[in-house]
């Protein structure tokens, strides 16, 4: 089982990218889980065209019994799709709603009982400390890939939590895998995220151009994937995909 997290700034791509990152990987017949990291429970929206899955917290918040199809959906592709939640605005922590709906699914036997090939978290990157971490730390990813533009903002953030990536795998946890150019079309894009890649030792995984497909499949509530299956922005993400599935299997 393979399990990569994804981070970035906020409003940066991340669920649109892991969305159809993961349907390009169900595309080879691979069994795939997507976990929304984020209190907006939003990150599987476009899987589930539209639709919602109840987030774990929810369910642990209302008490009582339930069960992993109730904190899952099938969404496009067969992905397995799981919110994590968040608390009532103003009221409780977010990344401890974080590393209670991940250690619920642990409790629960959540990826022995879906034996998937691989799994996918989509994590808030804006900060990188207790909840947010937790997917990069205690054996729950492997691979840590960073999405950023070449915007100021996002590349603050990319650095932030590349440098919390380093300290973690100094302990064994999650590698960083490399940075994804996720483009917004600003001066010198390609070498302010190449310049930052080679700051960490590593390398730009991917490139996605800036097209309006991507806002029309949104509207459509559908992943490009689905939407715009034979575009060359689909092909993209398909490549995306193949690059760290080839990535990770050299590095075994």
């Amino acid at each position: 089982m393979l399990k990569l997290a994804f981070y970035g700034k906020g409003g940066i791509g991340k669920s649109t990218t892991v969305s159809n990152i993961a349907l390009a990987c169900a595309e080879k017949n691979l069994k795939v889980v997507q976990i929304g990291c984020d209190p907006k429970a939003d990150s599987t929206s476009l899987l589930l065209r539209g639709g919602r899955v109840e987030p774990v917290l929810e369910l642990l918040r209302k008490g009582g019994a339930f069960s992993l199809d109730d904190i899952s959906c099938t969404g496009d592709g067969g992905v397995i799709c799981v919110e994590s939640g968040g608390p009532a605005p103003g009221v409780g922590c977010a990344g401890r709603g974080i590393i209670a709906a991940l250690e619920t699914l642990e409790k629960k036997g959540a990826f022995k009982a879906w034996n998937p090939d691989i799994v996918l978290y989509d994590v808030l990157g804006d900060v990188v400390c207790g909840g947010f971490s937790m997917p990069m730390r205690n054996g729950f990813a492997d691979w840590v890939y960073i999405l950023t533009s070449g915007e100021n903002m996002a590349i603050h953030a990319a650095a932030n939590i590349a440098m919390a990536v380093g300290n973690f795998s100094s302990r064994g946890y999650a590698k960083l895998g490399g940075f994804i150019l996720n483009k917004r079309n600003v001066k010198n894009e390609l070498s302010k995220v190449q310049e930052l890649a080679e700051d960490f030792n590593s390398a730009i995984t991917g490139t996605l151009e800036w097209s309006p497909l991507v806002q029309e499949s949104e509207e459509l509530k559908q992943c490009l994937l689905t939407a715009f299956p034979n575009s060359p922005e689909a092909e993209a993400y398909r490549r995306l995909a193949d690059e760290i599935l080839n990535q990770v299997q050299k590095e075994k």
